[in-house]
């Protein structure tokens, strides 16, 4: 009944947005939680069906990677800001006067916070499958949507739900600017957590803070309990093992659906669609064999399609040089890069220091189910924490200590984005198989040869994709990191997340597209020059095979 009731309001007016505005009052406070726990699932939804769909492709096609890989680097670095900019316009086209087209504008910035993640996460579970589960796929005959349901999804499931979990955490971290609407002279409130702490920060009203930090803490304790940790201990039985896992997470609600005679019919009811959607009969193909091409063509074919996304990618670039010329001049352009520049040193020193804090203790809760189960809600409710509820405290401390804003502000940056680091960790460290940490034990391997031979080359491919997507995201909370406010105290640091901001509030959108296409160029420069070369090292070097 809540679930119709909140899409229900979804559909309403607009007007009534400006009829019955945001207010702090404790009594709305459950329905806001409400309508923003909806459109954080709505986004969820939208962002698994788009990781199946393009992080498959991309693995499963190296001429699509050549095209997806980059532009998932490119979309991870545009901020929320950057995309509200370019989308309220068009969603409220699509629905006049109805508030639907707003929260499709939120929905859709939320699911800008979550899909990266998700796609990168099950794009390396993929290449990443164990040689010879692969080959005996293919010598039973499996069909590409067969090995896909039976092998490739099992085995990227665990790193999946673990990832899902951050994302729909580090979705909160843009709540704020995904409820509370300004691009120009545009602005909606939609009622949720996120525009009553932005109205609350506006006013300078710690109390109302307060109760929209407890009433997030709630939610993501509801979330937990009845959707994630069911997930968790169902999917634990996909971890690749040889040997029978010693510990396993476990969830009353699980144990409740599985005990319970009519929960459990009920479960075998909503499955069994699911199971013959898996099992669909198919053609068996052992005789098929690959199509041979002459090594020689297959070069002409791979020049080609290089040629062809080239030149699609100089015509956009081509076509947004000539906007941002229009407005703005060579001077503008080198202050912009410069201004990339500061905020990428804060970006490589803030995810150096995360990662010597979190890799270890990843570890070590990875390899503990039951401390797993106990920290995961608090790991939760830490990632969603969003560095807007520290904007008092930052900018109360650097105005009475008289600190540098281009210093201290620099840690709300990797506020919600170090999770990232977490959680793949986390997911690396339970997903080793239970015969190596068995076997490492009965040799005695221990201290750092134990984290040189077991540890590090079972997380790496785990923790290069917690970093590259905490990377990213780093890049995208510049946005709000690096321009603070309370009440009508403001603090800017030198970067170029406070240069999108300001041009974002301004409505000055050659400044926006300038802004927004330098953050690609660093962020896919950045990838380019380390993260996928690790990715590439993973591959090749520390397959379970």
């Amino acid at each position: 009944m809540l679930v119709f009731h909140g899409a229900g309001e979804m559909g309403a007016p607009l007007a009534q947005l400006r009829s019955t505005p945001v207010v702090l009052d404790p009594a709305m406070l459950p329905e806001y939680a409400l309508r923003t726990t909806l459109r954080m699932f709505a986004a969820l939804g939208a962002s698994l069906l788009f990781t199946f769909a393009v992080a498959t492709l991309a693995a499963k096609s190296r001429k699509a990677a050549l095209v997806i890989v980059p532009a998932l680097d490119i979309l991870q670095s545009v901020p929320v800001l950057g995309f509200l900019t370019f989308t309220v316009t068009l969603f409220l086209g699509l629905f006049p006067g109805s508030q639907l087209g707003a929260e499709c504008a939120a929905i859709f910035a939320i699911f800008t916070a979550q899909a990266w993640n998700m796609a990168f996460s099950f794009y390396q579970s993929l290449r990443t499958v164990p040689g010879d589960l692969d080959e005996v796929s293919r010598q039973f005959g499996f069909s590409a949507w067969r090995r896909f349901v039976r092998l490739e999804l099992p085995f990227a499931l665990p790193a999946l739900v673990w990832n899902m979990m951050m994302s729909m955490s580090g979705a909160w971290f843009f709540v704020v600017a995904s409820e509370a609407i300004t691009v120009g002279n545009t602005t909606i409130t939609l009622p949720g957590i996120g525009s009553w702490l932005a109205l609350a920060i506006d006013r300078e009203d710690f109390g109302a803070i307060g109760m929209a930090v407890g009433a997030m803490a709630v939610v993501i304790l509801l979330y937990d309990q009845l959707v994630f940790r069911p997930i968790v201990a169902w999917a634990d039985k996909f971890r690749f093992e040889q040997t029978a896992s010693q510990q396993q997470p476990r969830s009353w609600l699980y144990d409740l659906v599985r005990r319970t005679r009519w929960l459990n019919r009920l479960g075998a009811a909503i499955a069994t669609p699911l199971r013959r959607l898996c099992s669909f009969p198919l053609p068996r193909t052992p005789a098929m064999r690959p199509l041979r091409i002459a090594p020689a063509a297959r070069r002409a074919l791979d020049g080609l399609w290089l040629a062809l996304v080239a030149i699609v990618v100089l015509a956009a670039f081509w076509t947004l040089a000539r906007y941002i010329a229009q407005s703005l001049t060579w001077e503008d352009g080198a202050t912009v890069f410069g201004l990339g520049l500061l905020t990428l040193l804060r970006v490589v020193l803030l995810i150096a220091i995360a990662s010597l804090i979190w890799v270890p203790i990843g570890v070590w809760i990875g390899l503990r189910p039951a401390w797993a189960e106990r920290l995961q809600p608090v790991a939760q409710f830490l990632a969603a924490f969003p560095a807007n509820v520290m904007f008092p405290f930052a900018v109360i401390a650097i105005l009475g200590l008289r600190l540098d804003p281009n210093i201290w502000l620099s840690p709300l940056m990797v506020l919600g984005t170090q999770w990232y680091i977490l959680f793949n960790v986390i997911a690396g460290a339970s997903a080793i198989p239970t015969d190596m940490k068995e076997a490492s034990a009965m040799f005695g391997i221990r201290g750092w040869q134990w984290w040189r031979r077991v540890a590090i080359p079972a997380i790496f491919p785990y923790y290069v994709t917690g970093a590259l997507t905490a990377s990213g995201g780093s890049w995208n909370a510049s946005i709000v990191a690096e321009s603070v406010s309370w009440g009508d105290k403001h603090l800017e640091a030198a970067g170029l997340g406070s240069f999108i901001a300001n041009a974002t509030q301004a409505g000055d959108y050659p400044r926006v597209a300038l802004g927004i296409a330098v953050m690609s160029i660093f962020v896919i420069a950045f990838n380019r020059m380390l993260w996928r070369p690790m990715y590439r090292y993973a591959e090749r070097r520390l397959r379970l095979d």
